[in-house]
């Protein structure tokens, strides 16, 4: 009973701090002295990653947020996250076959586990391939032969 209702907990959690946290990826335009309007921004890497970013939104963004910047104490960030920068092959082997460890990223502890994000390598080098040079960041591709390396555990 208490894992149940921690689980409806976090995903309360993860839903109320994805709206709260939303706006972020978006650029604020002043339509008067009293208003402002926040409007959704196309991130470079939506376009050259297209595939990536479909599955980001169906699968990691309840976890990392639209913006990348995950949910502090909960979720890391991608968004210039030293971790993600530092094994471009362990967010590959992350992706496919989760992880239960915990880890560190810009200096703050993660304890929460990660299933497995997808079941195949195409999409886990399509949706890395986007996160890594997404929102700002600049750290290079992974390609096919890269993935194949990785066992997928199920």
């Amino acid at each position: 009973m208490k894992k149940i209702s921690l689980i409806i907990v976090m995903a309360g959690l993860v839903f109320f701090v994805g709206k709260s946290f939303g706006f972020l990826s978006h650029k604020v335009v002043k339509v008067s002295d009293n208003a402002l309007v926040y409007v959704a921004t196309q991130d470079p890497a939506d376009a050259k990653f297209p595939k990536g970013a479909k599955i980001y939104k169906e699968k990691c963004v309840a976890c990392h947020q639209l913006n990348g910047m995950g949910v502090p104490s909960a979720f890391p960030p991608l968004k210039g996250s030293d971790y993600l920068k530092a094994d471009k092959i362990r967010a590959l082997r992350q992706v496919l076959n989760g992880s239960n460890h915990e880890i560190t990223v810009n200096g703050a502890k993660y304890t929460i586990p990660m299933p497995p994000q997808v079941d195949n390598y195409e999409d886990a080098v399509a949706v890395v391939n986007y996160i890594l040079n997404a929102w700002g960041n600049n750290y290079g591709t992974v390609s096919m032969a890269d993935a194949k390396k990785i066992k997928i555990i199920r």
